[in-house]
Parts: structure tokens; sequence; C-alpha cells
């Protein structure tokens, strides 16, 4: 199973990103990661995100299975970054909808879009994000890890910041170039 990834893929410093696309706090997480981290370490850190829905939000697993699907075809990044941008417009009877429009409007297939909500094999991709979350410790999103430092709900980027610092000067001077 495909797992999105975003910055340099092949980075010994990884940031682990535990997220519920339902979650207001992994929104305002996700705004830090495109207009901060990203542009400023997205060349020397991989940034790997994991579904954690929430049992709280009601559409949160249909969406994180619906992202492992869009994730396979390229388009996870796009529809993490849309989701959780429109949260405040989204309910569980119009994800469905949003869904097969997102699908339309990045030129995918809206019925396979939609025909993965029922896919097992993708379920049991988004309890393994789950799993591994809970043997972290994870319990509240967003919760991201930096070389097994965890940083919990809310924090600061400046925080955020000095946690990847630190792992990129730990590097040997050859892997931090």
């Amino acid at each position: 199973m495909s797992r999105l990834i975003e910055g340099n893929p092949t980075s010994a410093v990884q940031v682990l990103i535990y997220e519920d696309l339902q979650c207001p706090d992994c929104r305002n997480f996700h705004h830090w990661l495109q207009r901060r981290l990203l542009p400023t370490y997205g060349d020397r850190v991989a940034f790997l995100h994991y579904d954690f829905p929430l049992p709280q939000h009601d559409w949160a697993r249909p969406a994180a299975i619906a992202a492992k699907h869009f994730d396979a075809a390229g388009l996870g990044a796009r529809f993490r970054r849309q989701i959780l941008d429109e949260i405040p417009l989204i309910t569980a009877d119009s994800l469905k909808a949003w869904i097969a429009e997102f699908a339309s409007s990045h030129n995918a297939s809206p019925e396979a879009a939609l025909e993965a909500l029922a896919s097992a094999q993708l379920a049991a991709a988004v309890d393994a994000d789950s799993a591994s979350g809970l043997a972290r410790g994870v319990q509240k999103t967003p919760t991201v890890f930096v070389n097994n430092q965890a940083f919990v709900e809310r924090f600061s980027y400046e925080e955020l910041a000095t946690a990847l610092d630190q792992a990129l000067l730990s590097l040997p001077q050859e892997a931090s170039q």
C-alpha cells in the first residue's frame, strides 16, 4: 500500500504525522506543513502521513480510506490539503458527493473513488496506520514525531523547527547534504 510522503523521500530524517482528516488542529498543522515546513525543510526531510481517524469524528474514517485511494493515484497531497481546508463545509451526509467532486475535478474516476470506500484493503491500511499510532502512544491528532520526540495536538512551529534542526545536525555530514 502506498504511503503519502512529502519532501525528500530518501531523507534519513523522517517526520511521522498521525492525522485525522476531520480534525481542526490537523487543518492548522497542514497549513504549517504547506506554508513553512515543506518550503524550509522539504529538500532535507521526509514527511510521512499516517491516518488516525478519531472515533468521535463521524466522517474521518471514510475520508481516511478515500485518502489511501488518492495516495495510490498520486493525488493524496491534494486530497488531504483540500479536505482539511474544507472541513467546515463537509458533513457525514455530504462526504461521498464531496469525494466524487474532488475526483472529477482532478481527472480521476468518481466511481472508482466511491467504490474505494468499500475496499477491505484500504480499510486495513487505515487500521494498520491507527495500530501503528496506538503502539506509539498516539491518542490525539495531530501527533507528529521527529526522532521519536512527540509533538501532540497543539504545539508551536518553533518547537517543531528546533527538533528538525537538531535532527538534521545530528546526521553524518555527507547524509545531511
